[in-house]
C-alpha cells in the first residue's frame, strides 16, 4: 500500500519548484493534494495535471498565504473537496538580497509577510482540522546554518521558521500532530535560475564548500516531505533535516 493511502495534503507555494515536486510526490504515495498558488494558475494547472496523469487526486486552489482569510481559504478547499486535512507544507516563500544599507520597510515586511507570518496563519488555520497522525512539514533553509552576507532579513525569516517549528512541535503535540522542518541547501529551480543564482558565481562558491560537489534537485527535497508526512516518521517532532548535500 502507499505510503499516504486516504491522507490529504496542502501544499503552499506548489506551482513550481521544490512545492511542486513535494505535491507531485505526495500524490504518487496516494495523498490527495491541494496545489496552492499565488498568481502562477498555468504552472498549478500543470502540476495538477501531472498528478492526475499519473492516476492522482489534486485540485488547484489560488490564495495569498500572508492574509488570513487567504490562508484559511487555501485550508478550506481542502476540507471541501477531499473531507479532511492530514499534512501541511508550508513551503510559500520569497528570497532576495541586500547589504545592510540598502534593507528597506518593503524589503522587511515581504519577506517577512510571506515567510513567517504566511507559515502561522497557515498553520493555525490548518491546525484545526488535524488529529492524531497529522504531519506539519515547514521549509527552512540551510542559510539559517551558514549565514552568508547579504542575506539578513532572508536568514532572518527562515531563523524564525527553525525557531517556530519547535515551538509548535511542542505546542501540537499533545494532540498527535508533528511538526518538522527541512532545510535545503541551494536547489534548482525556475526560482534560482531565474534570479540569476544558477550559473552563477555564488553557485560555484557554493558548490565548492559541499562535500558531495553540487546543487540539489527539487526531488531530493520532496522525497524527505514524503518521509516526514508518512508513518515513516512517527517518532521525530520540532527536527529540522538540513538537505544540503553536506553543507553546514
Amino acid at each position: 500500500m502507499s505510503k499516504l493511502q486516504n491522507k490529504v495534503a496542502v501544499v503552499t507555494g506548489a506551482s513550481k519548484g521544490i512545492g511542486a515536486a513535494i505535491a507531485t510526490a505526495l500524490a504518487a504515495e496516494g495523498a490527495a493534494v491541494v496545489v496552492n498558488y499565488a498568481s502562477s494558475r498555468d504552472g498549478a494547472d500543470a502540476v495538477v495535471a501531472k498528478i492526475a496523469a499519473a492516476g492522482g487526486r489534486a485540485v488547484a486552489v489560488q490564495g495569498d498565504v500572508s492574509d488570513l482569510a487567504g490562508a484559511r481559504a487555501i485550508v478550506g478547499a481542502a476540507i471541501e473537496h477531499f473531507g479532511r486535512l492530514d499534512i501541511l507544507v508550508n513551503n510559500s516563500g520569497v528570497y532576495g538580497f541586500a547589504p545592510l544599507e540598502e534593507i528597506d520597510e518593503a524589503h522587511f515586511h515581504r519577506h517577512f509577510d510571506i515567510n513567517v507570518l504566511g507559515l502561522l496563519l497557515t498553520t493555525q488555520a490548518a491546525a484545526r482540522h488535524m488529529g492524531e497522525g497529522a504531519s506539519i512539514i515547514n521549509v527552512s533553509s540551510v542559510v539559517t546554518r551558514v549565514t552568508p552576507p547579504n542575506t539578513a532579513v532572508y536568514t532572518g525569516t527562515k531563523g524564525a521558521v527553525d525557531a517556530i517549528t519547535g515551538v509548535l512541535s511542542k505546542e501540537l503535540a499533545e494532540r498527535g500532530i508533528r511538526v518538522n522542518a527541512i532545510n535545503p541547501g541551494i536547489v534548482e529551480t525556475e526560482g534560482t535560475r531565474t534570479a540569476g543564482v544558477i550559473g552563477s558565481e555564488m553557485e560555484a562558491g557554493v558548490v565548492a564548500q559541499t562535500p558531495l560537489g553540487r546543487v540539489g534537485q527539487p526531488d531530493e527535497i520532496a522525497s524527505i516531505a514524503v518521509f516526514l508526512a508518512s508513518d515513516d516518521s512517527r517518532w521525530l517532532t520540532g527536527e529540522q533535516i538540513v538537505a544540503s548535500g553536506g553543507l553546514h
